[in-house]
């Protein structure tokens, strides 16, 4: 079936690539145009140019926006660095956006104005200072908890990082217990997740190791079961928990029938 022919038309126009196009003061429209002379002019050109529909010859100025530095807090793992980058002045910044500096690719997480408040987007002009992560790299938010404390900080991690709930993990030489994750559906307490998934993580102290001790005979037996104090299949108390003097009875005595 042939298609109506204002839609082949519309695909015509969508084909069109204009050279050199710029607006035209004739046809008041961004039409193609040949170069006929180029000059510099300080760090732009000035172009004769001679529009392809209506032939009207006029010249264009061509200057590069003024630069602007823009300090700028680089993140990568536990470190960070300020450098200062050259932006156009009418360029606009925008949150998540990636760039390049040196060999690492960077992402903006932060915006802070002239006037103090944070944006989301702005003109380079108006900024007054950025961050920007490693575009491989994630914040975790954590909860720590020890007692009845609570304290929050933020893990820069990779971001094929997992972590497990109910593991152990290591925070400046101090061992802390993953308690619960928080992801966007919800809090788990077990299972693994990715730390790009992660909404806030909360860790308790572990207990000392003290806690989890035998400290009667019945636990020790446990213990031993459980493989805790190694094996053995026919567990003797110890003789620092024997009183002096008595000697410990294993044989079960049967109470006599009344």
């Amino acid at each position: 079936m042939d298609e109506p022919e204002e839609v082949e038309d519309f695909f015509e126009e969508e084909e069109i690539f204009l050279e050199n196009a710029v607006h035209c003061p004739v046809c008041d429209d961004m039409t193609g145009h040949e170069i006929l002379n180029e000059k510099s002019k300080g760090t732009g050109a000035d172009y004769l140019v001679k529009c392809i529909d209506c032939n009207k010859v006029h010249t264009v100025h061509i200057r590069p926006p003024p630069v602007v530095e823009i300090p700028f807090v680089l993140t990568e793992g536990p470190s960070s660095s300020i450098t200062k980058l050259e932006i156009d002045a009418d360029e606009m910044i925008e949150l998540e956006d990636v760039f390049k500096d040196g060999e690492k690719h960077w992402k903006i997480n932060q915006i802070e104005l002239k006037n103090g408040r944070q944006a989301k987007r702005a003109e380079a002009t108006l900024i007054a200072r950025a961050s920007a992560l490693r575009s491989d790299m994630v914040r975790v938010k954590i909860t720590m908890t020890r007692g009845e404390e609570s304290e929050s900080d933020v893990l820069i991690v990779s971001e094929d990082k997992t972590y497990t709930a109910g593991f152990l993990i290591d925070l400046d030489g101090m061992e802390w217990r993953i308690r619960a994750i928080h992801t966007g559906r919800g809090r788990t307490l077990r299972g693994t997740v990715d730390a790009p998934d992660i909404k806030r993580m909360y860790l308790h102290e572990p207990p000392n190791p003290e806690h989890f001790e035998p400290r009667t005979p019945r636990e020790r037996r446990q213990a031993w079961k459980e493989g805790r104090l190694g094996f053995n299949p026919n567990p003797v108390l110890p003789n620092e928990i024997i009183k002096k003097g008595v000697k410990p009875d294993h044989k079960k005595h049967k109470r006599p029938r009344r």
